[in-house]
């Protein structure tokens, strides 16, 4: 069994999601933008049950084709890519302000 990576439970349920319903970056890239919950992924992907619904995969793209009019998001990128490069700015925005403290510091 592989280790889980820390990530916020924010994140974590994407990551949850995009497994267990077998989802790609760019579905789940689609649904962020859109304000879907993840959690609600299992009401709407039981289409074997109601055969009346869309697969999740392909219900996610007609939803992001119709309310922003395109066909898949420009710049798709994993979820653990979006949290590696938050953490990647954050620490620049750290070092940024130490140094702006270090130069206020120092006498004249």
């Amino acid at each position: 069994m592989t280790k889980k990576k820390n990530l916020p439970p924010k994140y974590q349920v994407w990551i949850d999601a995009r497994k267990k319903f077998r989802l790609s970056h760019a579905h789940i890239q689609m649904a962020r933008e859109l304000g879907m919950n993840p959690k609600k992924f299992g009401s709407l992907a039981n289409h074997n049950q109601e055969p009346w619904k869309q697969p999740l995969p392909d219900f996610i793209e007609s939803l992001y084709l119709k309310r922003l009019n395109k066909q898949k998001p420009e710049n798709a990128r994993s979820v653990e890519q979006i949290v590696k490069d938050k953490k990647k700015k954050q620490l620049e925005r750290k070092e940024k302000k130490l140094l702006a403290k270090g130069k206020s510091q120092q006498p004249v």
